[in-house]
């Protein structure tokens, strides 16, 4: 058995078909047919239920799987982690950000690493937070931001920042000029909130449950400007993070909300029991380092 076993196997899993693997590694189907054939007699189990249509994995396949991907996962990383030990520092990360958070102050972290570390690039994937942990758990991702609690058995995190939730309303609205609302007084307010793959959604539906009503949900989407828009547009109410209300426009209202008040912490997750590339460390440990010291100064 070798790497190549190990990736064609992963192509077959992926497209689900012997046939289209061997299209996308531009090998014969008889080839690749053996190379499984192969495969399966040295690890003395069946990786397929060749009685189904499909390519179905047994147990004994899908076990493989999971530790294949790591070992393709570190063999292809093997030339970049060469570097680093040798001072060249290079490579690549996909780091998962929620469209939702005002990331001034991250933009900024990320251009000092960058000067640090000119060799690294980035990519930033938006999405919301279930969908980051998602990613990263199937390695799409390598960090990703995302909203606490999270499921500490799949997940390393360090603590971002914790924010007040405060209602947004459209200049004329019945609350106009309030400073305070109660959350059950919004029982019969349409809501426009953040899609289901965001955690804030369910923080917000939950909220408002113990506040005794189930919201009335007129309008949903993924990006906070389209959500300022049908604010201002009258197609409802909604309830924001106070780092994006302070980059709203005049035509709208910001209320505190009591009896509950609702916050958000935010922190930076990775996965556990997994590689981490050494860029990805680096990343981790000069970020932690630039947030405890952005907070020691705010705490002084």
């Amino acid at each position: 058995m070798d790497i190549k076993h190990m990736i064609y196997f992963m192509e077959i899993v992926k497209t689900g078909s012997m046939t289209k693997a061997s299209e996308n590694l531009y090998i014969s189907q008889p080839t690749i047919s053996k190379l499984l054939r192969d495969l399966e007699a040295d690890l003395g189990v069946e990786l397929f239920d060749r009685h189904k249509r499909n390519m179905i994995l047994t147990d004994a396949g899908r076990a493989f799987y999971d530790q294949a991907k790591e070992i393709v996962r570190l063999y292809k990383n093997l030339p970049m982690e060469m570097d680093n030990l040798l001072g060249v520092k290079r490579g690549h990360i996909k780091i998962g950000i929620p469209p939702i958070m005002n990331v001034t102050f991250f933009m900024q972290i990320l251009g000092e690493f960058h000067d640090c570390y000119p060799n690294i690039t980035f990519q930033l994937v938006e999405n919301g937070s279930k969908r980051i942990e998602e990613g990263i758990e199937n390695d799409e991702m390598d960090v990703g931001i995302t909203v606490l609690p999270t499921e500490t058995e799949r997940f390393h995190h360090f603590f971002i920042l914790e924010e007040q939730l405060k209602l947004v309303v459209p200049r004329g609205h019945a609350l106009s000029g309030r400073e305070r609302v109660d959350l059950a007084e919004l029982k019969e307010e349409p809501f426009l909130l953040f899609n289901e793959d965001f955690v804030l959604n369910d923080r917000i539906i939950e909220s408002c449950k113990i506040a005794g009503f189930n919201p009335q949900i007129s309008g949903e989407s993924s990006q906070w400007s389209f959500i300022e828009q049908m604010i201002v547009a009258n197609l409802g109410i909604s309830i924001l993070p106070t780092s994006i209300i302070a980059m709203l426009k005049e035509d709208v209202e910001s209320i505190a909300i009591e009896h509950p008040s609702i916050s958000w912490q935010l922190a930076i997750i990775w996965k556990k029991n997994s590689y981490t590339t050494f860029v990805t460390k680096e990343w981790l440990k000069f970020t932690k380092e630039k947030l405890i010291f952005e907070q020691g100064i705010k705490g002084e």
